[in-house]
């Protein structure tokens, strides 16, 4: 069963990650302008941020990820809440991936 949360009008789905747990991200250009790498699911249409739940997992996973020539993507911890809130301002989802860049779970904010 799927346990669900409405927290200030973000609906998010906590079957597998808990808001304060850490969690993995694939970071462009760590030491300037330094972004949390987005993707774009072109079957749904609709952009997100890859998550990871071990620093390996993000290290494989990030060669399955679109990126572009000329940067360098770091992976990096950060507290699960934190991301949701980065992603809500920005207009969009987070996705838990494996290390193979298949996508585990979506999390709809």
């Amino acid at each position: 069963m799927i346990d669900y949360m409405i927290q200030e009008k973000v609906l998010i789905m906590n079957s597998t990650v808990k808001e304060d747990q850490w969690i993995w991200v694939i970071i462009q250009d760590p030491d300037k302008n330094e972004q949390i790498l987005g993707q774009h699911d072109n079957e749904q249409e609709k952009s997100f941020i890859p998550f990871f739940l071990s620093k390996e997992d993000a290290q494989i996973g990030r060669d399955f990820l679109t990126r572009e020539k000329g940067h360098r993507y770091e992976a990096q911890a950060i507290l699960f809440e934190d991301l949701i809130q980065q992603a809500a301002q920005n207009g969009l989802e987070v996705y838990l991936l494996n290390d193979a860049g298949k996508i585990l779970e979506k999390n709809i904010l």
